[in-house]
């Protein structure tokens, strides 16, 4: 069950300093993306792009993925949220995650106490974690709409909808390259799925998913075909296809292009036309 009440294929979109990304958030809503996800990584220098791709486009969700709660306080995404829904209600998912410390369960907890007591509150119908580990999800399940993991595999997405239940969203992030040459294709994930691969939780949960410390320090092919949807856009559907049948409400595509420091609006068409049509 969808409780954010977004189609099942999601993008994300990168922010560019010359405000590019803001025609380009143009462009994904007329393809027809359910929802354009800004990543953690494009939210390092503040949250006015979340505001911008809001106010740039004219009914699509939009959503963080994920506003990291290290870097920042409550009361500056209870400010963000409040803001955005008074001018555009119902438009931001607010996608949260990136506890640090030896309690993280604990640390997130408090964030959301945090929320739930702002007048008005951010509501937990409007939040999704970041969750990979049973007891974030349960907490994913419990106090949020329900979560947004990455680097995942269409068994562990099945997994996570048993833990989450038939009421939580489970909009799964998904690492994709439009490339039919196996080698091209792995390169060009290689550089995301590596840096992932020495993050927070990322290593136990490839661990729980049956990968080796070879995989994970390698980024063997093994690994990477089976956390990345490459080949032609049938068969990025394909995949895509398969995680929707183990449970997820939504995949999110995160478009790496074979060629670096290029938007991937030829990506993004080809895939709009199989997966939107």
């Amino acid at each position: 069950m969808n409780t954010l009440g977004s189609g099942p294929v999601g993008v994300t979109l990168d922010v560019r300093p010359d405000g590019g990304h803001l025609d380009d958030a143009v462009l994904l809503e007329s393809l027809g993306f359910s929802t354009i996800w800004i990543t953690g990584g494009q939210l390092k220098d503040g949250l006015d792009p979340l505001r911008d791709v809001v106010r740039a486009t004219e009914t699509v969700s939009v959503g963080s993925a994920i506003i990291p709660a290290w870097g920042y306080s409550p009361d500056e995404v209870i400010a963000l949220c409040q803001d955005i829904e008074s001018t555009h209600p119902g438009r931001l998912i607010t996608g949260l995650g990136g506890v640090q410390g030896a309690r993280p369960l604990k640390t997130m907890n408090a964030y959301l106490d945090r929320l739930d007591e702002a007048r008005p509150p951010v509501p937990a119908s409007a939040r999704i974690l970041s969750a990979l580990g049973p007891k974030m999800l349960e907490l994913a399940r419990d106090r949020a709409a329900g979560a947004l993991p990455l680097m995942v595999t269409p068994e562990y997405t099945g997994q996570a909808r048993r833990t989450l239940g038939d009421a939580a969203t489970l909009a799964v992030m998904e690492f994709v390259v439009l490339e039919e040459d196996p080698r091209a294709a792995r390169d060009a994930a290689r550089e995301p799925v590596a840096f992932l691969s020495e993050v927070g939780g990322y290593p136990q949960n490839l661990r729980r998913m049956g990968f080796t410390d070879e995989d994970i320090a390698g980024q063997s092919d093994r690994m990477i075909d089976a956390l990345v949807a490459w080949g032609d856009a049938d068969a990025v559907g394909a995949r895509v296809g398969r995680h929707l049948h183990a449970g997820a409400d939504q995949v999110v595509l995160v478009v790496q292009p074979t060629t670096p420091d290029t938007v991937p609006r030829r990506e993004w068409r080809e895939l709009a036309e199989v997966l939107l049509h």
